[in-house]
């Protein structure tokens, strides 16, 4: 399935999607967590991090926050997930379990424009989606962020 105009600019884009999504609305983004908490990562996760051979057999706990996330419409425009392997969440990096109803671009971007990065588009049930494994200060994060169907309608 080939990638919509549309959406290929959203999925494709580097640095921060939460300027990007401020810029769009014109305000301030607004993030309602929906889930916060310990989970174990999927295989697929574990692959898209990095893990090999082994330690693909193990379990591999991480700190995951999903939220929805408002432009200025009532409706989300994206469903993000955000997991963090407890192995990351060291030194200055333990305050991403504190994020809450913050946006995690204003403190992964902070310093810089861009990260390193390796990014899988697919398209899901909700939509279009971008997973991102990203390395922030030597720490691992892998970030999804689903393009919902309100967000491309006129207007949004």
């Amino acid at each position: 399935m080939s990638i919509p105009a549309e959406a290929l600019y959203w999925l494709t884009s580097d640095g921060s999607l939460t300027a990007l999504l401020e810029a769009k609305a014109g305000q301030a983004l607004k993030v309602e967590p929906t889930f916060e908490g310990y989970r174990v990562l999927t295989l697929a996760q574990k692959k898209q991090i990095g893990y090999q051979g082994a330690q693909l057999n193990r379990p591999v706990m991480a700190w995951v926050r999903e939220s929805l996330l408002y432009g200025n419409s009532e409706k989300p425009w994206v469903a993000a997930q955000s997991i963090f392997p407890l192995v990351s969440l060291k030194g200055e990096a333990k305050r991403l379990q504190y994020l809450q109803g913050t946006p995690i671009g204003y403190v992964l971007f902070k310093r810089q424009n861009s990260l390193p990065n390796r990014r899988v588009i697919d398209c899901t049930d909700l939509g279009w989606r971008r997973s991102t494994f990203y390395n922030w200060y030597n720490r691992e994060l892998l970030i999804s962020e689903t393009f919902l169907a309100d967000f491309f309608i006129e207007g949004s």
